[in-house]
């Protein structure tokens, strides 16, 4: 809708996990490389929790592009499943064939360990990762536990990377799952972007978005979205693809303080400002579409 009058090839505020977009703060570069570490070292377990819209399931999806061509990978991101459809998503997403029925437990279990020592015996490893693993139930955690046994007498034969939310890490510090707990050889907790990272978060999207002129949006229009987003990077797409939108409506070719002061308002957020100052903005912006 706007991208042409910005100088855009297409949206850079989208929500969707694309790697292509991923800001590699030193927070979000630390998370990388923990993951790449436990997966090289055949670590077994590796956890990395984060606050919602820290961008986690954009992290997953950058990892599978990093690595390397002797790793197998099976990405599950809907981990409300039970231990049978949890093995049978797993032997799915490495490609073994195997019958979907009149299959026990059992059966799953050494058909994905037979897969395991011919990708070992290969020189290959494999890596199982589970993103918003939050939801998944304390029976498929403990599967994975087990599942975590399958290993050589020096190697673990699967590693796995548990992406999700605070509350990941307040289950598994359950005493109920302390055995799990003690096998997390590897762990991390991406926080929040500072004002310096949201900057360069926002320009960083606007360039991979084709943004090649001067700076979209003004210092202190990014001060204000720190403010209001808290370096959050889904809250940060969401105000700055408004303020954009109201730009365009406004046919303003620069991203001023005002500019996200009314697209705050249209997405509901308390605002904080002399009413001179709102009256002003509220006129230039008169006639803006509601979306």
């Amino acid at each position: 809708m706007y991208e042409a009058f910005f100088g855009l090839n297409e949206n850079p505020f989208n929500i969707t996990p694309d790697p292509r977009y991923l800001y590699l703060s030193i927070q979000h570069r630390e998370a990388l490389d923990h993951i790449l570490y436990g997966i090289t070292q055949r670590k077994g377990f590796v956890m990395v929790t984060g606050g919602v819209g820290t961008g986690k399931t954009t992290l997953s999806r950058a990892l599978l592009h990093s690595l390397d061509e002797s790793v197998d990978s099976a990405l599950i991101f809907n981990p409300s499943v039970s231990e049978i459809e949890l093995l049978q998503t797993i032997l799915k997403e490495f490609r073994v064939d195997f019958e979907s029925t009149g299959v026990s437990k059992r059966d799953y279990i050494e058909a994905l360990n037979n897969f395991l020592l011919k990708n070992f015996a290969s020189g290959r490893n494999a890596v199982l990762i589970i993103d918003e693993a939050q939801n998944l139930s304390y029976r498929v955690l403990e599967e994975l536990r087990l599942l975590s046994n399958l290993e050589t007498d020096r190697e673990k034969l699967l590693q796995i990377v548990l992406l999700g939310q605070i509350e990941l890490a307040e289950m598994i510090s359950l005493y109920s799952l302390r055995q799990l707990n003690q096998r997390i050889a590897v762990r991390y907790h991406l926080g929040f972007l500072n004002l310096e990272e949201t900057v360069a978060y926002i320009n960083h999207r606007l360039m991979v978005a084709g943004r090649v002129s001067n700076q979209l949006f003004t210092d202190s229009a990014c001060k204000l979205i720190y403010k209001y987003s808290e370096g959050c990077p889904r809250m940060i797409n969401i105000i700055c693809d408004r303020a954009i939108l109201v730009a365009y409506a406004c046919n303003q070719s620069v991203i001023n303080r005002w500019t996200v002061a009314e697209a705050l308002r249209d997405l509901g957020k308390k605002r904080k400002w002399s009413p001179i100052k709102w009256i002003g903005i509220r006129k230039k912006t008169e006639g803006v579409t509601r979306l």
